[in-house]
């Protein structure tokens, strides 16, 4: 299952580096995570500084 991005997101840009699929772009208000590409590694929320990304 993919990761998701919750609302606690202050759109930092921490996450998006780490993502070695590009799934990780600007939404509206914060980052989103596209389920189709993301490979469930945890990589962004290992490096999110408000835990704002969680298991879908």
């Amino acid at each position: 299952m993919a990761y998701v991005i919750t609302d606690a997101c202050l759109s930092c840009g921490t996450c998006i580096d780490e993502c070695p699929n590009e799934a990780i772009s600007q939404g509206d208000g914060k980052y989103v995570i596209d389920p189709d590409k993301c490979i469930d590694c945890g990589s962004c929320a290992g490096v999110c500084p408000t835990e704002a990304i969680e298991e879908g």
